[in-house]
């Protein structure tokens, strides 16, 4: 029994090994024969031309920029900055505000730089009344020196005569009573009961309103921004009125005098109607309760009618919330009997009520003041003496004389 269940297992396993046999031969039978071996050969990568990047594999899709992974050292790692907030930009600091100087007495102050450029005339005409003999000769020359200083025709005739007469009477002519005597006519020519203040006292309701008028080149801005101070040294509250549109930084120029002395500036475009400017700053005026209100208008040449029309046509619009209290007209006292001619043009468009004569202080003739007043029978208000903000003075015959002739 036992061999016979030997002799089945031995059957068996000859069974399987003859089956495996079977299987692996067919397996071998399909599959191809292997190609003789040959050593591969990887070619080197292409360097890539000058500005472009290296082209990827073509079995691998093209990556942006962004899909890249650099690698990055620990040296070279940076740390993404904080969120920064924006400035903080701090508004420039307000123009600091100046006291200007007290009006009273300033021409005064001013003396001195007056007579430097002035007595020349006073002591011309002393000299020559202290001759021994006033001739015919010497009477001629009075009157040439007085011409020379722009006093003009018909007041050098009349200053002549006077002081003909009066030297006749007064026989001894001291030096002290040639002074006095030079001094007596001279105030004659330039009027002592004129009344020289700038009105600027206004209605009820309504500020006091100034017009300034003149041509380019006399300082008709700077005197303008000038008045506001010698006003608001006075007390007065000013708002200013940029008309001058037709001057290039007319207005920055106003804008900078005002905010000197806390006045505000109400201004328009380049270019722009200066009528309408005028009414917008008087109505301003008028809603802030200002005391004053100063009116800058174009220096406009007198020999062009068309822009002297228009100069007509401010005040007319200015005149619809009530009167012009005052019209000054600006004159350079150094253009001597050109600036006369100005002084009529200005008086046939506007009710000229007051003049500033500036640039006294160079080389001006004092005579000058004696011929435009009686040229336009109003006064000469305020004279301007230098460059500086408070060199802008009321005019003072008495203090104008005694820097003419000295002590």
């Amino acid at each position: 029994m036992e061999i016979l269940i030997l002799v089945v297992v031995i059957a068996l396993v000859a069974v399987v090994a003859i089956s495996g046999l079977v299987v692996t031969s067919r397996k071998k039978k399909q599959l191809p024969p292997a190609p003789p071996s040959a050593p591969t050969i990887t070619a080197p990568p292409a360097e890539p031309q000058v500005g472009e990047d290296a082209a990827p594999p073509r079995d691998e899709p093209r990556r942006t920029i962004e899909e890249v992974e650099l690698p990055v050292s620990a040296d070279e790692a940076v740390a993404e900055p904080a969120a920064v907030e924006d400035p903080v930009v701090a508004a420039p600091p307000a123009p600091e505000i100046e006291v200007p100087e007290p009006t009273a007495g300033r021409l005064v102050r001013l003396r001195a730089r007056l007579a430097r450029s002035q007595n020349s005339l006073g002591k011309g005409l002393l000299t020559l009344l202290s001759r021994d003999n006033l001739d015919e000769d010497t009477w001629e020359e009075i009157e040439d020196t007085l011409l020379t200083a722009d006093v003009g025709v018909a007041p050098t005739q009349e200053l002549v005569e006077a002081l003909r007469e009066r030297v006749r009477v007064l026989g001894t002519r001291t030096p002290e009573d040639l002074r006095a005597l030079l001094r007596e006519e001279l105030l004659k020519l330039l009027g002592t009961d004129f009344d020289r203040t700038v009105k600027t006292e206004g209605g009820v309701d309504t500020p006091g309103v100034v017009m300034v008028v003149g041509v380019n080149g006399t300082g008709k801005t700077t005197t303008t921004g000038k008045l506001a101070r010698v006003l608001v040294a006075d007390g007065r509250s000013v708002v200013l009125g940029a008309a001058d549109t037709f001057r290039a930084a007319a207005a920055d120029q106003l804008q900078t005098w005002g905010e000197r002395v806390g006045a505000r500036t109400v201004r328009g475009p380049e270019g722009g109607d200066p009528a309408s400017i005028a009414f917008d700053a008087v109505k301003e005026g008028i809603a802030e309760g200002a005391d004053v209100v100063l009116i800058d208008t174009a220096g406009r040449l007198h020999t062009k009618t068309g822009l002297m029309d228009e100069l007509g046509k401010v005040k007319r619009v200015v005149e619809k919330h009530g009167p012009l209290d005052e019209v000054l007209l600006v004159l350079d006292a150094t253009t001597g009997q050109n600036g006369l001619v100005q002084a009529r043009v200005f008086a046939e468009v506007v009710n000229i009520t007051g003049i500033v004569l500036t640039k006294l202080d160079g080389t001006a003739k004092g005579g000058i003041v004696i011929a435009v007043q009686r040229e336009l029978g109003v006064p000469v208000k305020l004279v301007g003496l230098g460059e500086g903000a408070d060199d802008l003075a009321p005019f003072e015959p008495e203090a104008f004389v005694d820097a003419l002739i000295g002590d």
